[in-house]
């Protein structure tokens, strides 16, 4: 398996298996209203080949949480056929230990709280996501001691 940063060329493969992966219409999550427009954090796009077949990707965007910079990771997707073999949870340990080396204080995640559990994600009870999102699903991780203490209010989009 080769782990790579995705590169302009993986782009329309990348999408397709994002299409693949989840429902119609994910665009309009409140998500990826964070995202639009704005570039992701190139070193920490990582994608999984084997014999040049696309098995996995991840993907982390700049955020900024009541004025504070935060990543905010995903999404994150292995291809049906690969499920079950680890390659998510490759990619999120992996990019998450470049995102520190980088210098990156905290990263959150809309996702499902038993499954990021795993990786050290908690419940962010006092960071706003834009509507609808359901709170119960907002999920961090402080990247850098204390990253999180004391930081409330909204997810807005990076500058």
């Amino acid at each position: 398996m080769d782990l790579t940063e995705e590169g302009p060329d993986d782009t329309p493969e990348v999408e397709a298996l994002y299409d693949l992966c989840f429902a119609p219409g994910r665009e309009a999550l409140s998500s990826y209203r964070l995202r639009r427009g704005v570039p992701p954090v190139a070193p920490l796009c990582l994608i999984l080949r084997e014999d040049g077949v696309l098995a996995a990707a991840i993907r982390h965007w700049p955020v900024r949480v009541a004025g504070a910079p935060a990543l905010l990771l995903g999404p994150v997707a292995v291809h049906p056929t690969r499920q079950g073999e680890g390659l998510g949870g490759w990619l999120i340990i992996e990019s998450l230990d470049r995102a520190r080396a980088l210098g990156w204080p905290r990263v959150l995640l809309v996702g499902d709280a038993p499954y990021y559990a795993r990786f050290g994600f908690t419940q962010l009870r006092d960071v706003e996501m834009p509507p609808p999102t359901n709170p119960a699903r907002i999920l961090g991780l402080p990247l850098a001691p204390g990253a999180w203490d004391g930081l409330t209010g909204p997810v807005t989009p990076a500058a």
